[in-house]
Protein backbone atom coordinates (compact mmCIF):
# COMPACT_ATOMS: atom_id res chain seq x y z
CA UNK A 1 0.00 0.00 0.00
CA UNK A 2 3.17 2.33 0.47
CA UNK A 3 4.21 1.50 -2.50
CA UNK A 4 1.35 2.32 -4.15
CA UNK A 5 0.83 5.13 -2.70
CA UNK A 6 4.32 6.68 -3.31
CA UNK A 7 3.69 6.07 -7.14
CA UNK A 8 0.69 8.03 -7.04
CA UNK A 9 2.39 10.41 -5.80
CA UNK A 10 5.30 10.19 -8.48
CA UNK A 11 2.36 10.26 -11.15
CA UNK A 12 1.23 13.16 -9.82
CA UNK A 13 4.56 15.45 -9.46
CA UNK A 14 5.34 13.78 -13.18
CA UNK A 15 1.85 14.82 -14.64
CA UNK A 16 2.31 18.78 -13.03
CA UNK A 17 6.12 18.88 -14.64
CA UNK A 18 4.08 18.16 -18.27
CA UNK A 19 1.58 20.75 -17.14
CA UNK A 20 4.12 23.13 -16.82
CA UNK A 21 6.24 22.02 -19.86
CA UNK A 22 3.16 21.80 -22.10
CA UNK A 23 1.11 24.67 -20.87
CA UNK A 24 -1.51 22.84 -19.71
CA UNK A 25 -3.62 23.79 -16.81
CA UNK A 26 -3.19 22.40 -13.06
CA UNK A 27 -6.60 21.35 -13.36
CA UNK A 28 -9.52 20.86 -15.41
CA UNK A 29 -13.16 20.81 -14.69
CA UNK A 30 -16.17 18.65 -16.03
CA UNK A 31 -18.57 21.02 -18.26
CA UNK A 32 -21.20 18.94 -20.30
CA UNK A 33 -19.08 15.89 -20.70
CA UNK A 34 -16.23 18.20 -22.06
CA UNK A 35 -12.71 19.21 -19.95
CA UNK A 36 -12.39 22.65 -20.00
CA UNK A 37 -8.90 23.42 -19.28
CA UNK A 38 -7.83 26.09 -16.66
CA UNK A 39 -5.61 28.61 -17.36
CA UNK A 40 -1.83 28.80 -15.22
CA UNK A 41 -2.03 31.65 -13.14
CA UNK A 42 1.48 32.43 -11.96
CA UNK A 43 1.18 33.62 -8.33
CA UNK A 44 4.60 35.37 -6.54
CA UNK A 45 5.71 34.81 -2.53
CA UNK A 46 6.35 38.58 -1.70
CA UNK A 47 9.04 39.67 0.53
CA UNK A 48 10.03 43.00 2.31
CA UNK A 49 10.37 45.15 -1.62
CA UNK A 50 6.90 44.72 -2.07
CA UNK A 51 5.06 46.69 0.59
CA UNK A 52 4.51 49.52 -1.53
CA UNK A 53 2.54 47.32 -4.20
CA UNK A 54 0.45 45.65 -1.63
CA UNK A 55 -0.39 48.71 0.02
CA UNK A 56 -1.17 50.18 -3.10
CA UNK A 57 -3.70 47.24 -3.65
CA UNK A 58 -5.33 47.32 -0.50
CA UNK A 59 -5.73 51.15 -0.84
CA UNK A 60 -7.46 50.46 -4.40
CA UNK A 61 -10.25 48.64 -2.05
CA UNK A 62 -13.18 50.52 -2.10
CA UNK A 63 -15.14 50.89 1.93
CA UNK A 64 -17.40 47.76 0.84
CA UNK A 65 -13.92 45.37 0.04
CA UNK A 66 -12.41 46.90 2.93
CA UNK A 67 -15.16 45.92 5.30
CA UNK A 68 -15.21 42.32 4.00
CA UNK A 69 -11.34 41.76 4.00
CA UNK A 70 -10.72 43.39 7.73
CA UNK A 71 -14.41 43.15 9.07
CA UNK A 72 -14.90 46.82 9.61
CA UNK A 73 -14.07 49.74 7.42
CA UNK A 74 -10.81 50.78 8.02
CA UNK A 75 -9.47 54.18 6.71
CA UNK A 76 -6.07 54.37 4.96
CA UNK A 77 -3.79 54.94 7.84
CA UNK A 78 -4.86 51.88 9.67
CA UNK A 79 -4.17 49.83 6.54
CA UNK A 80 -1.05 51.46 6.28
CA UNK A 81 -0.01 50.27 9.81
CA UNK A 82 -1.68 47.03 9.02
CA UNK A 83 0.87 46.48 5.69
CA UNK A 84 4.00 47.70 8.14
CA UNK A 85 3.32 45.03 10.50
CA UNK A 86 3.18 42.41 8.40
CA UNK A 87 6.19 39.87 9.25
CA UNK A 88 7.57 38.50 6.44
CA UNK A 89 10.15 36.35 8.45
CA UNK A 90 7.04 34.96 10.05
CA UNK A 91 4.29 34.74 7.71
CA UNK A 92 3.63 34.43 3.62
CA UNK A 93 2.47 36.50 1.78
CA UNK A 94 1.44 35.55 -2.08
CA UNK A 95 0.13 38.03 -4.65
CA UNK A 96 -0.78 37.93 -8.61
CA UNK A 97 0.72 40.83 -10.57
CA UNK A 98 -1.02 42.10 -14.08
CA UNK A 99 1.40 43.20 -17.07
CA UNK A 100 1.80 46.33 -14.97
CA UNK A 101 2.77 44.79 -12.23
CA UNK A 102 0.39 45.94 -10.45
CA UNK A 103 -1.07 43.42 -8.30
CA UNK A 104 -4.44 42.66 -8.45
CA UNK A 105 -4.82 39.73 -5.82
CA UNK A 106 -2.80 39.33 -2.89
CA UNK A 107 -3.04 36.38 0.12
CA UNK A 108 -1.76 36.91 3.63
CA UNK A 109 -1.28 33.35 5.69
CA UNK A 110 -0.49 34.04 9.16
CA UNK A 111 0.72 31.86 11.40
CA UNK A 112 0.04 31.14 14.56
CA UNK A 113 1.88 32.29 17.53
CA UNK A 114 0.26 30.42 20.25
CA UNK A 115 1.81 27.94 21.87
CA UNK A 116 -1.49 25.44 21.37
CA UNK A 117 -2.01 25.71 18.12
CA UNK A 118 1.83 26.25 16.33
CA UNK A 119 0.52 23.99 13.50
CA UNK A 120 -2.00 26.59 12.40
CA UNK A 121 -2.13 29.48 10.03
CA UNK A 122 -5.33 31.92 8.95
CA UNK A 123 -5.85 32.83 5.37
CA UNK A 124 -6.95 36.00 4.23
CA UNK A 125 -7.22 37.16 0.66
CA UNK A 126 -8.46 40.57 -1.33
CA UNK A 127 -9.15 40.90 -4.98
CA UNK A 128 -9.47 44.09 -7.11
CA UNK A 129 -12.90 44.69 -8.46
CA UNK A 130 -11.63 44.62 -12.19
CA UNK A 131 -10.11 40.74 -11.68
CA UNK A 132 -12.89 39.43 -10.14
CA UNK A 133 -14.62 36.29 -11.33
CA UNK A 134 -11.28 34.86 -12.71
CA UNK A 135 -10.56 32.36 -9.65
CA UNK A 136 -7.83 34.24 -8.23
CA UNK A 137 -9.16 34.04 -4.63
CA UNK A 138 -9.48 30.41 -5.19
CA UNK A 139 -5.96 29.49 -6.50
CA UNK A 140 -4.46 31.70 -4.10
CA UNK A 141 -5.71 29.45 -1.59
CA UNK A 142 -4.46 26.49 -3.23
CA UNK A 143 -1.85 28.03 -3.59
CA UNK A 144 -1.58 28.68 0.55
CA UNK A 145 -2.80 25.27 1.43
CA UNK A 146 0.21 23.50 -0.81
CA UNK A 147 2.85 25.53 0.80
CA UNK A 148 1.13 24.90 4.20
CA UNK A 149 1.32 21.63 4.19
CA UNK A 150 5.29 21.83 2.96
CA UNK A 151 5.56 23.69 6.54
CA UNK A 152 4.28 21.21 8.36
CA UNK A 153 1.15 23.40 8.70
CA UNK A 154 -1.77 21.09 9.81
CA UNK A 155 -5.03 23.26 10.08
CA UNK A 156 -5.52 26.32 8.07
CA UNK A 157 -8.42 28.86 9.32
CA UNK A 158 -10.54 31.70 7.86
CA UNK A 159 -12.54 33.97 10.10
CA UNK A 160 -14.88 36.28 7.77
CA UNK A 161 -17.88 38.06 7.87
CA UNK A 162 -20.96 35.89 7.16
CA UNK A 163 -21.57 38.11 4.47
CA UNK A 164 -18.73 37.11 2.41
CA UNK A 165 -20.27 34.78 0.40
CA UNK A 166 -17.17 35.13 -2.17
CA UNK A 167 -14.39 33.72 1.08
CA UNK A 168 -17.20 31.43 2.28
CA UNK A 169 -17.51 29.41 -0.81
CA UNK A 170 -13.73 29.55 -1.34
CA UNK A 171 -13.29 27.56 1.83
CA UNK A 172 -16.87 25.25 1.23
CA UNK A 173 -15.12 24.62 -2.20
CA UNK A 174 -11.91 23.48 -0.67
CA UNK A 175 -13.92 21.08 1.65
CA UNK A 176 -13.28 23.50 4.71
CA UNK A 177 -15.68 22.71 7.75
CA UNK A 178 -17.81 26.06 8.28
CA UNK A 179 -19.09 27.30 11.37
CA UNK A 180 -21.50 30.50 11.49
CA UNK A 181 -22.07 32.60 14.26
CA UNK A 182 -24.32 35.57 13.60
CA UNK A 183 -22.65 38.02 11.77
CA UNK A 184 -19.10 36.55 11.42
CA UNK A 185 -18.01 32.57 10.38
CA UNK A 186 -15.31 30.77 10.62
CA UNK A 187 -13.77 27.76 8.45
CA UNK A 188 -11.58 25.37 9.23
CA UNK A 189 -9.43 22.78 7.16
CA UNK A 190 -6.81 19.99 8.07
CA UNK A 191 -4.12 19.37 5.65
CA UNK A 192 -2.39 16.64 4.63
CA UNK A 193 1.15 15.47 5.36
CA UNK A 194 3.71 17.04 2.68
CA UNK A 195 4.33 14.68 -0.05
CA UNK A 196 6.43 14.38 -3.19
CA UNK A 197 3.77 15.98 -4.95
CA UNK A 198 2.93 19.12 -2.72
CA UNK A 199 6.89 19.54 -2.72
CA UNK A 200 7.36 19.45 -6.14
CA UNK A 201 3.75 21.58 -7.14
CA UNK A 202 5.53 23.61 -4.92
CA UNK A 203 8.65 24.43 -6.26
CA UNK A 204 7.36 24.04 -10.24
CA UNK A 205 4.89 27.53 -8.93
CA UNK A 206 7.51 29.42 -7.66
CA UNK A 207 9.59 28.75 -10.55
CA UNK A 208 6.68 30.11 -12.88
CA UNK A 209 5.62 32.76 -10.86
CA UNK A 210 9.43 34.11 -10.87
CA UNK A 211 9.82 33.89 -14.60
CA UNK A 212 6.33 35.58 -15.26
CA UNK A 213 7.66 38.13 -13.04
CA UNK A 214 10.83 38.83 -14.81
CA UNK A 215 9.55 38.77 -17.70
CA UNK A 216 7.05 41.30 -16.88
CA UNK A 217 9.56 42.81 -15.61
CA UNK A 218 11.46 43.33 -19.20
CA UNK A 219 8.16 43.87 -20.70
CA UNK A 220 7.36 47.00 -19.13
CA UNK A 221 11.16 47.85 -19.40
CA UNK A 222 11.41 47.69 -23.17
CA UNK A 223 8.08 49.68 -23.38
CA UNK A 224 9.02 52.50 -21.45
CA UNK A 225 12.51 52.49 -23.79
CA UNK A 226 10.20 52.80 -26.81
CA UNK A 227 8.48 55.75 -25.23
CA UNK A 228 11.43 57.56 -24.57
CA UNK A 229 12.85 56.83 -28.44
CA UNK A 230 9.37 57.84 -29.59
CA UNK A 231 9.80 61.45 -27.44
CA UNK A 232 13.13 62.07 -28.70
CA UNK A 233 11.84 61.19 -32.42
CA UNK A 234 8.44 63.31 -32.10
CA UNK A 235 11.49 66.18 -30.75
CA UNK A 236 13.18 66.00 -33.56
CA UNK A 237 10.58 65.88 -35.76
CA UNK A 238 9.04 69.13 -34.04
CA UNK A 239 12.62 70.48 -34.06
CA UNK A 240 12.51 70.03 -38.18
CA UNK A 241 9.56 71.41 -39.31
CA UNK A 242 9.91 74.77 -36.88
CA UNK A 243 13.34 75.62 -38.65
CA UNK A 244 12.04 74.47 -41.90
CA UNK A 245 11.51 77.49 -44.27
Amino acid sequence: MAMSNHLVSIKTAFQAVLRLVFGRAPASQETGGATVARAIVPIRSLGENQRPRILKHLLALDPRDRYLRFGSVIKDERIAKYVESIDFQRDDVFGIFNRKLDLIAVAHLAYAEQMDCEACAEFGVSVLPHARGLGYGSRLFERATMHSRNEGVQMIFIHALSENTAMLAIARKAGAILQRDGSESEAHLRLAPADLSSQLGSLLDSQLAHSDYQLKVQARQFWRFLSAVQEVRNGVIDAQRRSAP
